[in-house]
């Protein structure tokens, strides 16, 4: 069987800063070989390759000699697969997929995870039952970190992020300096300090057996909980965009997520609004003309 990542990785991974190109510049070209130890060391049988799978990893659906179905996830070394792995052992199955195998982690970075319906995620709901059921699964992740923990903070991340805003073009220079201001105040009085997915949407969250709904592909990192769900915020961003709501309707979604989930409803403002500009921002950078325009007319009604 053939290991080839997918194309939508292939141009993820071409979008990447400099810094994790570089640190990642063989790993396309060794993934076959990579994909195959890791199948033998864990003695389980591909079936084949998730399509179009994700932006950031080449998942493999495998399974064990009894038959038992489980998915292989290989992902580039700057991803950090080990904190992705922590951040799951940590959560234990509970909101999140489950790990089913931690034995050769640490020769890889492969990490084998119980199957899921990759087909079937929250998108696929009516937009108000698809909010309630990732309301219900971010309650699930939001716990305290352990001691000693090696997950970066949301002020550390989001310190890196704020270099490229202040090299922004000048179509964006208004609200990156928008953006970078309001991420001054927040970081200046942090909220709380908890365990974070990091890249929490709807499309994270994924069908099971175990449990009705199941979040992957944690980016985690520690912080408050208005972080994580600022990426909720412009879910289903095109139909936002479509929307003859526009700025009203933006807000009114800040202000029911808010209250929903008993976050301060200017906190997550500040951080919906830097998250869509770095998005925007971005996104501009990597060509994709289309994603900035929405993300950045989205966050100019913050």
């Amino acid at each position: 069987m053939a290991f080839e990542p997918p194309q939508r990785l292939v141009r993820a991974l071409g979008e990447m800063p400099q810094t994790e190109q570089e640190q990642d510049a063989d790993w396309p070209a060794r993934l076959p070989e990579l994909t195959a130890a890791a199948l033998s060391r864990r003695e389980v049988q591909a079936q084949r390759v998730q399509a179009p799978g994700g932006r950031s990893s080449l998942v493999v659906l495998v399974r064990y000699a009894d038959g038992t179905p489980a998915a292989l996830k290989l992902a580039p070394p700057h991803a950090r697969p080990d904190l992705e792995l922590a951040a799951l052992a940590h959560w234990g199955g509970f909101g999140a997929v489950r790990v089913l195998d931690t034995r050769h982690h640490a020769e890889d970075g492969a990490l084998l995870l119980e199957r899921l319906h990759a087909e079937v995620s929250l998108r696929s709901l009516p937009e108000a039952k698809a909010l309630l059921e990732a309301c219900g699964t971010l309650r699930r992740l939001w716990v305290a970190p352990p001691a000693g923990h090696d997950w970066e903070t949301v002020a550390a991340r989001t310190a890196r992020q704020s270099e490229a805003l202040r090299a922004a073009p000048a179509e964006v220079r208004e609200l990156a300096d928008t953006a970078l201001a309001m991420r001054e105040e927040l970081v200046a009085f942090p909220a709380e300090e908890l365990l974070l997915h990091g890249n929490f949407r709807q499309g994270k969250v994924l069908a099971g057996d175990r449990a009705p709904w199941l979040t992957v592909g944690p980016e985690p990192l520690v912080g408050e909980r208005a972080y994580d769900l600022a990426r909720l915020v412009r879910d289903r961003l095109e139909d936002q965009v479509a929307s003859s709501t526009g700025a009203a309707g933006a807000r009114r979604r800040v202000q029911r997520l808010a209250d929903a989930l008993e976050v301060d409803r200017e906190r997550l403002r500040g951080w919906t609004l830097f998250r869509a500009v770095e998005s925007g921002n971005r996104a501009l950078a990597a060509g994709r003309h289309r994603d900035a325009e929405q993300l950045l007319e989205f966050a100019g009604w913050l």
